[in-house]
């Protein structure tokens, strides 16, 4: 079985929505299920360094990092690279695949769950 999540919010919005959908990946991994993470819109400050943890909050960036150290495929839209997030136009760390819809239309086809938050 495989399994899609696609975020789309902001990082550090205020709710806990993206630390969840971060926690649920890395439970899917750990219980075996093939999983990929594709951020688009807001979310991929999620893949900036730039992006500073508030104070209280959880590191969902480093979060993120140790997602694909464990082998977890996180790809990132390029359009959204320049239109969306606190840091529009700066680029992304290692690790995260810059990506087209092209490439996330194939992962929705070859999911058999896709999820978004």
């Amino acid at each position: 079985m495989s399994t899609l999540i696609v975020l789309n919010r902001l990082p550090y919005d205020g709710t806990d929505v993206t630390w969840n959908a971060l926690r649920l990946v890395d439970k899917l991994r750990e219980d075996g299920e093939e999983v990929r993470l594709f951020l688009m819109n807001d979310s991929v400050d999620l893949a900036r360094d730039a992006t500073q943890t508030p104070e209280g909050y959880f590191d969902l960036v480093q979060l993120t990092k140790d997602l694909i150290a464990n082998g977890v495929s996180v790809k990132v839209c390029g359009t959204c690279q320049v239109r969306c997030g606190l840091h529009k136009g700066q680029g992304y760390y290692e690790g995260a695949q810059k990506a087209t819809m092209a490439e996330l239309s194939e992962w929705v086809r070859e999911s058999d769950k896709v999820l978004t938050f």
